[in-house]
């Protein structure tokens, strides 16, 4: 399927490394102007050297201001791509506080901040665009030690529908993408002990992991033309774990 963005401007939240980064190249092999944006300088300078052209924003999502001003700086953007997010597993019975506000500032705060001045200025142009919010299974499915994390990505599910509900008439298409497991850098650590990784497997019907461009044909499919009427959507990339 041959999708082009040229003329399009995206922006793409955690951009500096993993499923982020990923999205922003291939957006930008696309033909979009792309704003990356990371609080990692060392990441942004890194993705520079291998897609020179792309902008970047290095600004912390937790500084609600800060986040406001710099976003507020770019103009108008077409294609929204809320893909930063945190994990913190603990046990429930030993869920802390910061731990709590950490994970619902980055994970659902910061995705209503910068949707909020996005979408405004997409309403104002007159000409809408396309948003994805980069969810997770553990929206929907319940996994140990991660209360909060799935909680706030249960939230992002619900907050893409109602973004869809309130924003539609204005030509502007909200969806969700939600992977299972996700072998970037991060996550091919995290899940190399098999006695962790066999129990997940076990549960989904194509017996593997996500690969990182699987996740970003999804995510890019979605802001596509391609995609004109599919709206206020969870489009799980799990491999049927959701299915059963």
């Amino acid at each position: 399927m041959d999708i082009k963005f040229t003329g399009k401007t995206a922006l793409v939240t955690g951009a500096g490394q993993g499923i982020g980064r990923a999205i922003a190249k291939r957006l930008f092999q696309h033909g979009a102007e792309v704003f990356a944006l990371s609080k990692s300088p060392e990441n942004l300078q890194s993705l520079l050297r291998e897609a020179p052209g792309i902008h970047t924003v290095t600004v912390d999502l937790e500084d609600w201001e800060a986040t406001e001003k710099a976003v507020k700086g770019l103009g108008h953007i077409d294609l929204l791509v809320n893909n930063a997010g945190v994990a913190i597993l603990e046990p429930f019975l030993d869920i802390k506080s910061g731990s709590f506000d950490k994970l619902f500032n980055v994970n659902l705060k910061a995705v209503i901040n910068v949707s909020q001045i996005v979408a405004k200025q997409m309403i104002d142009s007159k000409i809408g665009g396309s948003i994805v919010h980069v969810s997770s299974q553990a929206s929907q499915a319940p996994l140990k030690d991660h209360a909060v994390y799935c909680s706030t990505k249960a939230a992002l599910d619900m907050l893409c529908k109602v973004m869809a509900l309130e924003l539609g008439q204005h030509k502007i298409r909200v969806n969700c993408v939600n992977p299972t497991v996700v072998l970037t850098e991060m996550g091919k650590l995290g899940w190399s002990d098999p006695s962790k990784a066999d129990p997940m497997l076990a549960g989904i019907p194509l017996g593997r992991f996500a690969e990182v461009e699987e996740v970003v044909d999804a995510v890019v499919y979605l802001l596509s033309d391609r995609a004109s009427m599919i709206h206020g959507t969870t489009l799980p990339v799990d491999g049927g774990f959701l299915a059963c």
